[in-house]
């Protein structure tokens, strides 16, 4: 049930009124906590896909999504709805997260098979949904983020490889081996 300060679009999600975006982009913490509030779920969600289920790194990236929120919030200009701009946030803390990451490991471990990295195995479960999601995690992180931005987030081709900074190409690629290796995981 929506909040009564947020009107509802047609799939449900919360469209905060125009004043609680002014209000804390002012600086209203009040007004801040709300948008918080009715945004957090979703980002969430976004996060948990993104990192590939893990619970703690999805709540780690979602607070970092909500502080460059609070800080990049007086330049937002109101040209898109806030949760697109929010959504891009996510997007981005995500992918800088990722080449810090990597950039890390490249540095500590010796280098693997690239096919292997990031590759999880699939319990068994009754449930498809959980083997879905366990399958969705396990993927290596290009594969897995192409695939969520794709399939789930309902992006273009074109508008990933430009969230990426990858050809189109790629994307393609990407998105093809995600759905053999989960074919594969679902399979077994």
């Amino acid at each position: 049930m929506p909040t009564p300060s947020a009107a509802q679009t047609p799939d449900s999600e919360p469209v905060p009124p125009p004043d609680v975006v002014r209000r804390a982009k002012a600086g209203d913490v009040a007004a801040f906590e709300t948008l918080y509030r009715e945004h957090s779920p979703r980002v969430y969600a976004l996060c948990l896909r993104l990192t590939g289920g893990t619970e703690a790194e999805a709540s780690e990236l979602m607070q970092d999504v909500f502080i460059r929120a609070w800080r990049g919030l007086p330049g937002f200009r109101g040209d898109s709805a806030f949760s697109s701009w929010l959504h891009r946030l996510t997007v981005n803390a995500m992918l800088e997260s990722a080449r810090s990451e990597k950039r890390r490991v490249a540095r500590v471990l010796p280098m693997e098979d690239p096919d292997s990295i990031g590759a999880a195995a699939v319990s068994e479960s009754p449930d498809l949904q959980v083997d879905l999601e366990r399958a969705i995690a396990s993927l290596p992180e290009g594969a897995r983020m192409a695939f969520v931005l794709h399939e789930i987030e309902g992006y273009q081709h074109d508008e990933i490889a430009a969230q990426l900074g990858i050809a189109a190409g790629t994307v393609k690629a990407q998105l093809h081996r995600a759905r053999k290796l989960l074919i594969r995981a679902l399979d077994k």
